[in-house]
């Protein structure tokens, strides 16, 4: 494969701005990814923090809520004056007090059960607790007075005391509490009553899932994330890692969180290098932990950089080569001239002359081109003087050669009809040979309208159907344009004749040949069709390209290319059994 000058010059255009931009483009995706991976980081903590606080403001709506109930005056009147022996009103009791709870904490989404818990007895949604007053949380409750207390996730079964649920398939298996005891007061006419002194105080238990805190941070983070959430003490409160939950989680690295209330670091764990992002909560105490690969905090972004930094890149390249084109087209650009110069004169134009626009050796090499065209031209001139009148010669010559074909089958043809018909028809026969005769008798060969072709036609046809005794049937269909147009002398005779003497030979009657013309562009074309036996592809070919016995369709198309040119000429298409189609191509 040749590569051109130009080419040439523009590769070692694109050599120069490569080295250069892949340089760029190297720092440049050092400092993308070192500023979008801090910037990553700072994101990760911001969802850390904002998850806290979606947490901490749910939460606080919890506490919100739980305080309420220390006023209500229902709650107040039924614990204040319930008797704890009487079973009935203690049923009574319990639709009350679950109405109230319903009212305060239903429509929280987030909270799984709500209850108040007695020595005597559990108001609210029942749960498999047992004795729920021997658990921690209850304790934990009565130790904190009234102030609320949060209780990292427990399993169900331990905390209960429930050995039997611990093999099952259990929806709160883990759950989280708040719980505080409730002390109940009553605020009447301005006076505030108090419960009596020996009425037991009740403790409410607000459960939650574990799955809140999970759903918060699974649909927040990136995939390749870890989290956890621990109490002050390392209890897994949340994990990404369901087996940790409510177990206790010691890593060195962590330890060191426990100290601070919020931040971000790089560190490494597992013996992996990640970045943590930590945030405490304000409510609970317990703290957020977030921690990513390094590789992975930026995994999604990776692509998008590598994109920009390849547009960005293929833009300048695209830039800087339209400006190399412009370069290098100024110094190829005589280069081409000259070229295009000599590729005209290859083909035949000796006219060709290219400017001369410089004095370098560009310049030089210019003037001695058109001095060689000048010298070159001058021959070409003088031998194609001698060549014209040859190829006139040969074409009067070609012209000559139909006069003794036609008139032998001609006579041929008037021969069988004077033996065959008495002489019937001898005389029209006669007036149309002799009108055929004067057609081709001319001096000059020139070429002739398509009506005094189509005339003379009507002629031959006429002596043919008497011979054939009308076989045979001929249809015209020619675009009038044509009509303005001349053709060679006798354009139509060797396929018609062709048609008649061996497309329809073995035709008793009912024979057609349509002869039509019509303008494609700069291009005119005739067919004679014919609906006679056909010929094979072979014999198609050997009239085309071989010597034959088809004289007259030799000469037809020898003549043609002669006169308007190698391009033009006729194409035969035979189907055997099916007739024959000839295509008569000619310039416009």
């Amino acid at each position: 494969m040749k590569i051109t000058f130009r080419y040439r010059l523009l590769a070692s255009y694109i050599l120069l701005i490569a080295i250069p931009l892949l340089v760029l483009g190297a720092l440049f995706y050092r400092t993308s990814l070192k500023i979008i991976t801090e910037q990553a980081q700072k994101n990760v903590y911001e969802i850390v923090r904002k998850n806290n606080e979606v947490m901490d403001t749910k939460l606080r709506i919890v506490d919100q809520n739980s305080m309420s109930l220390f006023l209500d005056k229902d709650l107040f009147r039924i614990f204040n004056q319930l008797d704890p022996a009487n079973e009935a009103e203690l049923f009574a009791a319990d639709r009350q007090v679950t109405a109230v709870l319903g009212k305060t904490f239903s429509q929280n989404q987030d909270i799984f059960a709500y209850q108040l818990w007695t020595s005597y007895f559990t108001f609210g949604q029942p749960l498999p607790q047992g004795e729920p007053t021997q658990s921690d949380i209850y304790r934990m409750a009565r130790q904190a007075g009234g102030k609320l207390v949060w209780i990292p996730t427990y399993e169900f079964a331990s905390m209960f005391n429930q050995p039997y649920l611990q093999g099952g398939n259990l929806e709160f298996r883990y759950l989280f509490s708040a719980t505080r005891l409730l002390d109940f007061t009553y605020l009447s006419n301005t006076k505030l009553a108090k419960m009596d002194a020996g009425v037991e105080r009740p403790v409410l238990a607000i459960s939650f899932k574990s799955e809140v805190l999970k759903s918060l941070y699974a649909d927040s983070l990136p995939g390749n994330s870890r989290y956890m959430v621990l109490d002050p003490q390392d209890r897994v409160v949340a994990s990404s890692e369901p087996g940790q939950v409510a177990q206790i989680y010691k890593e060195a690295g962590l330890d060191k969180l426990q100290r601070e209330n919020s931040g971000a670091r790089r560190m490494k764990l597992d013996g992996e290098a990640v970045i943590v992002c930590f945030d405490r909560s304000e409510v609970t105490g317990w703290m957020s932990v977030v921690w990513i690969p390094e590789a992975g905090l930026v995994s999604s972004l990776v692509p998008v950089i590598r994109t920009s930094i390849t547009v960005l890149a293929v833009v300048m390249g695209i830039v800087a080569l339209i400006f190399a084109y412009f370069i290098a087209g100024k110094i190829t650009k005589p280069i081409k001239r000259l070229l295009s110069a000599m590729r005209s004169v290859g083909e035949g134009d000796f006219q060709t002359r290219v400017d001369v626009v410089s004095h370098d050796e560009f310049g030089v090499l210019t003037q001695r081109f058109n001095r060689m065209n000048d010298r070159i031209h001058l021959l070409v001139t003088e031998n194609y003087e001698i060549k014209l009148k040859e190829k006139e010669a040969e074409i009067q010559a070609l012209n000559m050669q139909m006069h003794p074909h036609f008139l032998y089958n001609t006579l041929n043809v008037m021969n069988w009809t004077a033996i065959e018909n008495d002489q019937q028809e001898l005389s029209r026969m006669l007036v149309c040979l002799s009108n055929m005769l004067h057609y081709t008798s001319r001096k000059t060969w020139d070429a002739v309208p398509l009506s005094e072709e189509m005339s003379w036609m009507s002629n031959y046809f006429y002596i043919m159907s008497i011979r054939f005794e009308d076989k045979f049937t001929v249809e015209y269909d020619m675009d009038p344009q044509l009509l303005a147009y001349d053709v060679p002398r006798l354009l139509f005779q060797p396929f018609v004749e062709n048609a008649i003497l061996h497309g329809f030979d073995q035709t008793g009657s009912g024979g057609r040949i349509g002869i039509r013309g019509w303008i494609n562009g700069r291009t005119r074309h005739y067919e004679v069709a014919d609906n006679g036996r056909g010929m094979s592809a072979e014999t198609v070919h050997r009239i085309l390209y071989q010597k034959s016995s088809s004289v007259g369709i030799k000469n037809t198309i020898d003549r043609i290319q002669m006169t308007y040119g190698g391009e033009y000429g006729i194409s035969i298409f035979s189907t055997p059994g099916a007739g024959t189609k000839v295509v008569i191509t000619l310039p416009l």
